[in-house]
This record gives structure tokens, C-alpha cells and sequence, in this order.
């Protein structure tokens, strides 16, 4: 996880010494920021209510209100994800029964934290991939605001092949791939090739409907038909004909953006 995606995170524990403990722990981790410390379980429905964090450490345990009563109190479907902290094993059934994500026992041991902090990461990545999907699907249906018609250049593309000329309207081209100095424009099954740059190729392409996922691919977002996470932010591409391409977390930005992000 990239620290510019970094989880705010608010941790609740009516002892110091557990609060200080979570604390250290989280300094070390890039894409954790701790954005409030509680020590009763009033305080936390206060701060989760006005902080808003991604994430929280909830002591089970507390004066006031314990870690349960608060996500009562809070609403199950108003609580962000939960970390439950006990020094109690029958607690930690009762923290699954409110679909927290992972549950602590005092004392754990920094390989239990860290086996922890993997299970957080995970489920923020799963639920971050089902948001793009829910964003992808919305635009390839049409559900998301029509795109303002592009300014740029006519965008149509002119083919030397055989002694003839033939013309490839920019809404023919599924996904343009970099041949050095020139680039495969992709149409379905048919594939040809022109003297061009990517460059040049992003500035032609209407930029509401073509997007970079690579120094060497631009693709048409109509016929994207899904994205898969790979490693180290990188995603798949899977393309309505079948190809399947890389997009580099250098271009995430753009692609994001372009998905209504």
C-alpha cells in the first residue's frame, strides 16, 4: 500500500500502556496514520462520529460504554472496520459476530500484530478493488455523466496499406500499442500500423474516452472488461477481445481519475 493511500486509524483502550503499545507499533508502518487517541468507549462514539477514520482499535473492555455497546451505539452500518483489543478469549467470538476484521488477545506478540496488520491490508485492497469494479461497471453501462466532447485534433487515423489509404475513426480503436517509432492501432480482430508516437497518439485520442495504462498501451475504457490487482499496485487488464495488459501504478492516477475516481 502506497503511503499517499494511508489508513487514519483511531485507537481506543482505557489503559495507556495499550494505547502507547498500538501506537509504537503503527510508527513504523507507512501506511498507517493515527489520527486520535480515546479512553472510554464515550469519547470513541464522539471521535468516531467527527474523525471519520478508516480504521479503529477498540478496546472491548472500558468504562462508559465497552467496545461492543460502542458499535451499538455508533450503528453497525456507520462503524468503520474494527481491530478488537481483549485480554479476554471469549471476546474474541463476539468480535466476529460484529464482522470485525481481526481481533487482538493481551499480550500479543509483534509476529500476531503484524499477521494482523497483513488481514487489514487485504480486506482494504478487496474492498478498494470492489469499488473500481462498481465505478467500471457504472461507465461502461452508461451510468456515469456523458463525457464533454473532445477539442483536440478530428480523430481520425490514416492507414497506408497496399497501395491504398483507408481511414480508422478513433471509436473503431479498442487499444493502441508502442511499436518504437510507430504504434498498432487494435480494432477488433484487425490490427494496423501508423507513424506515430504514444505521445502524439494520447494527444490525438479523445481524452474522455482513452486512457495510458503504460508507456507501451492506451486503451479505449469502453473496452476495458475488467481489472485485477497484481503486485505492488500494478493492476491487470483483461480487454473485451481477449488481450490482457498491464496497468503500471505510475498511470493508476490517471486511470482512477478517468474512472470517475
Amino acid at each position: 500500500m502506497m503511503v499517499d493511500e494511508r489508513l487514519n486509524v483511531l485507537i481506543v483502550d482505557d489503559e495507556s500502556l495499550g494505547t502507547d503499545t498500538i501506537r509504537l507499533l503503527l510508527e513504523g508502518e507507512d501506511d498507517m496514520h493515527v489520527v486520535g487517541e480515546c479512553a472510554d468507549g464515550l469519547q470513541a462514539v464522539d471521535s468516531i462520529r467527527k474523525l471519520r477514520p478508516d480504521l479503529i482499535f477498540l478496546d472491548v473492555q472500558m468504562p462508559g460504554l465497552t467496545g461492543l455497546e460502542v458499535v451499538t451505539e455508533v450503528g453497525p452500518e456507520s462503524m468503520p472496520p474494527v481491530v478488537f483489543v481483549t485480554a479476554y478469549n471469549e471476546y474474541a467470538v463476539k468480535a466476529f459476530e460484529t464482522s470485525a476484521i481481526d481481533y487482538l488477545v493481551k499480550p500479543f506478540s509483534d509476529e500476531r500484530f503484524e499477521a494482523m496488520l497483513n488481514r487489514v491490508r487485504g480486506t482494504f485492497q478487496q474492498r478498494r478493488h470492489a469499488d473500481l469494479e462498481d465505478r467500471l461497471r457504472q461507465l461502461l453501462q452508461g451510468a456515469s455523466p456523458t463525457p464533454a466532447p473532445s477539442t483536440g485534433p478530428d480523430p481520425r487515423f490514416m492507414v497506408k496499406e497496399r497501395g491504398a489509404i483507408r481511414f480508422v475513426e478513433a471509436s473503431e480503436i479498442d487499444r493502441v500499442e508502442a511499436a518504437g517509432d510507430y504504434v498498432f492501432l487494435h480494432c477488433g480482430s484487425e490490427k494496423s500500423m501508423i507513424r506515430e508516437t504514444m505521445s502524439g497518439m494520447q494527444k490525438r485520442l479523445p481524452e474522455a474516452e482513452f486512457v495510458r495504462i503504460h508507456r507501451s498501451s492506451i486503451v479505449r475504457i469502453g473496452a476495458i472488461r475488467e481489472l485485477k490487482p497484481y503486485f505492488h499496485g500494478d493492476y491487470l487488464v483483461y480487454m473485451k477481445d481477449g488481450s490482457e495488459l498491464k496497468l503500471s501504478r505510475r498511470y493508476w492516477p490517471t486511470v482512477e481519475g478517468a474512472l470517475g475516481g
